[in-house]
C-alpha cells in the first residue's frame, strides 16, 4: 500500500482484492448499462409505458432485499458478496445466448438486478469495514471513484465499437452488435467471479433480521423513501427521454454515461472527503435543492428552446443529475455514524435499499403511465418536488455530538 491508501484502509491484501473486484464489476456495468436502454428500445421494442413496467420487474429483487439476504443469514459478508457477483454472471450470461422476447429478457435482467442488488450493501459495508477509524466517507470514496473508472471503460468501449461497426460489417444497432457487447460482459464478469472467489472469509457470519427497524434510523428510511422517489425518475426515463424524444442511438447515450462517469470517478473521493468535513446533513440538503434546477430543465427544456439548443441541455442535465447522485454517499455515512456495531450497519443498510426499492418499484409503474397520459413535463416536476421534500426532510436530522 501507499503512504495515502495506508493512511485510509487497514493494511491488508483484501483490500486490493475487494477494489479489484469492484473494477471489474464496474466495467461490466459500464458495458451493460451502455446498450441497456438503447436495446430495450431498439430491438425488444419497449415503449416508455412498457419501460415503466419493465422497470418494476427489475427493481424487485431490491424491495426482496432484506428477505434475500435473510436467507442467507449464516452468510459471511465475503460469501455473499461472491454469490451476488456469481448471480449478476448469470444474467449477461442469458442475455448472449437467448432470445430476444420480451419476457425472457425481462427475466435475464432480473437476475442481473438480483445479483446487483444482493452485492449493493455487502460492497458498502466490506469498504467500511476495511477502512481505519474516521475514514468511513473517504473509503466509500475511493470504491465509488474505482467503480467509476470501470463505468468509464465501459461506456467508452460501447461507444467506439458502436462507430467502428458499419466499418467492420456489422450493421450499427442490429441484434448482432448488441450480442457482442453482452459476451464482453460476460468475459469480465467470469474474472470478476474467479476473484472474489480467491477472497478469504473473515470474522464470524454477520446476522441479518429479516426486518431491522430502529426507532434511531426513522431519518434514514425516510430518507431512502424520498432518494428512491426522485432516483427512479432520472434511471428509468432520463435515457428513454434521450431515446424517444431526440433519438439519441446508443454510442451517444454511452458516451454521455461515459462522462457521468469521469465525473463520478474524480468527485467521488472529494465528495467523500466533503462528508467528512462538512457533515453528511449538509451534503444530504444541498444535493437536493440543486436537483431541482436539473429536473426543470429536462421537463421543460423542449418547451423554452429550439430542438437543437433543448437536445444539449438535456444531455448536461443527464450529467448533472448524475453527478448529484453522488451525494447519496452521505446516508450511509449518516448510518456507520449512528449505529453501535458493524452488524447494525448491514441489517439497517439492506432494510434501507429494500425500503428504497419500495418506493421505486411504484414511481416506474406510475412514471410510464405519467409521461404517457401527461407528458414529461408532469413526470420531472414530480421529481423535483420529492427533491424538494427530501431537502426539508434532511434538514431535521439532528448529529450527534461527538466526544
Amino acid at each position: 500500500m501507499n503512504s495515502r491508501t495506508k493512511d485510509i484502509y487497514v493494511d491488508s491484501t483484501r483490500v486490493y482484492r475487494f477494489l479489484f473486484v469492484m473494477l471489474l464489476v464496474g466495467l461490466t456495468h459500464g458495458l451493460y448499462k451502455g446498450i441497456q436502454d438503447n436495446y430495450l428500445a431498439e430491438i425488444v421494442r419497449i415503449n416508455e409505458f412498457e419501460r415503466g413496467i419493465v422497470e418494476f420487474f427489475r427493481e424487485l429483487p431490491g424491495l426482496m432485499l432484506i428477505f434475500i439476504l435473510a436467507t442467507m443469514y449464516r452468510f459471511s459478508e465475503t460469501k455473499v458478496f461472491k454469490l451476488g457477483t456469481a448471480i449478476t454472471l448469470t444474467g449477461t450470461l442469458g442475455l448472449l445466448l437467448f432470445g430476444t422476447g420480451k419476457v425472457v429478457v425481462v427475466l435475464f435482467m432480473v437476475l442481473y438486478s438480483l445479483g446487483e442488488h444482493i452485492v449493493m450493501p455487502v460492497k458498502s459495508t466490506i469498504s467500511l469495514h476495511l477502512a481505519k477509524s474516521g475514514n468511513g466517507g473517504a473509503s466509500l470514496g475511493i470504491t465509488s471513484a474505482i467503480s467509476h473508472g470501470g463505468n468509464i471503460i465501459g461506456f467508452l468501449l460501447v461507444t467506439g465499437l458502436f462507430l467502428m461497426f458499419p466499418r467492420l460489417g456489422i450493421e450499427k444497432g442490429s441484434l448482432g452488435s448488441f450480442k457482442i457487447i453482452f459476451f464482453l460482459a460476460t468475459i469480465l464478469l467470469v474474472g470478476a467471479t474467479l476473484v472474489v472467489l480467491a477472497m478469504k472469509d473473515k470474522g464470524e457470519p454477520v446476522k441479518r433480521r429479516q426486518l431491522y427497524f430502529n426507532r434511531k434510523f426513522g431519518k434514514y428510511y425516510g430518507l431512502e423513501i424520498f432518494y428512491g422517489s426522485r432516483k427512479q425518475v432520472f434511471i428509468t426515463f432520463a435515457p428513454y427521454v434521450l431515446i424517444l424524444q431526440y433519438g439519441a442511438d446508443t454510442s451517444v447515450i454511452s458516451l454521455l454515461l461515459g462522462i457521468c462517469a469521469v465525473f463520478g470517478m474524480v468527485l467521488s473521493p472529494l465528495v467523500g472527503r466533503l462528508i467528512d468535513r462538512l457533515g453528511y446533513k449538509f451534503i444530504m440538503v444541498t444535493d437536493t435543492l440543486l436537483l431541482i434546477v436539473v429536473c426543470f430543465f429536462y421537463g421543460f427544456s423542449h418547451r423554452l428552446f429550439s430542438f437543437e439548443v433543448a437536445y444539449i441541455v438535456v444531455c448536461v442535465n443527464f450529467v448533472l443529475d448524475s453527478i448529484l447522485s453522488l451525494g447519496s454517499l452521505a446516508s450511509t455515512v449518516y448510518v456507520q455514524d449512528i449505529s453501535d456495531n458493524p452488524q447494525e450497519i448491514t441489517s439497517t443498510i439492506t432494510t434501507g435499499i429494500s425500503v428504497n426499492h419500495l418506493i421505486s418499484v411504484i414511481i416506474a409503474l406510475l412514471g410510464g403511465f405519467i409521461w404517457q397520459k401527461t407528458g414529461i413535463e408532469m413526470l420531472f416536476t414530480m421529481s423535483a418536488l420529492l427533491g424538494l421534500a427530501n431537502s426539508i426532510f434532511a434538514m431535521t436530522i439532528k448529529v450527534p455530538k461527538k466526544a
